[in-house]
């Protein structure tokens, strides 16, 4: 289940993103970044207290941006918090601003030189975005951006809940 795109694989991951040992941790945050539903909430359970306290100094987050936290009690080291659009019918720019939310991560990744990344079906939640529409925007942009500059990536892991997206994740890698 895998495609590669020059050293850097790309797999689906169907299970929980906060058990992965991985680097870092996409969370699909909302713009206060305190914890919420979904990934969201999960995130900050696992994680403990102090991810809550460190988001609040970070004074919350734009729609199609990223913000960076470390783990604590999670595997992962650090936790990429982006906030995605909600989908209200796909005339108002929701591509474009999920587009950035995996552009941003990805920048941030680089940043903070890690080499495998998780990201949750940012936005295919509460906010509504279909998941096959979704699915098509972070592959095509997680690939346009690691063939423009990959840093020390090595794997990035699509992280899915239920045959759904797993098939739409698959269909977008072309599985």
């Amino acid at each position: 289940m895998s495609g590669t795109h020059r050293s850097v694989v790309l797999e689906i991951y169907p299970g929980d993103i906060t058990g992965l040992a991985v680097d870092a941790i996409v969370n699909a945050a909302n713009e206060r970044l305190l914890g919420g539903g979904g990934v969201d909430g999960a995130i900050h359970r696992a994680a403990g207290p102090e991810l809550l306290e460190e988001c609040r100094a970070l004074n919350g987050c734009t729609t199609g941006q990223a913000k960076a936290t470390k783990g604590y009690r999670l595997p992962a080291r650090h936790v990429i918090h982006t906030v995605g659009p909600v989908w209200r019918g796909g005339d108002t720019g929701e591509a474009e601003l999920l587009a950035s939310c995996y552009r941003t991560s990805l920048a941030l990744a680089r940043d903070l030189a890690v080499r495998s990344i998780a990201f949750p079906a940012i936005s295919t939640g509460v906010y509504g975005y279909p998941l096959m529409a979704a699915a098509e925007v972070a592959v095509t942009t997680a690939r346009e951006e690691l063939a423009a500059n990959a840093g020390d990536l090595e794997q990035v892991l699509f992280c899915v809940f239920g045959e759904e997206a797993k098939a739409a994740y698959e269909a977008a890698l072309g599985e």
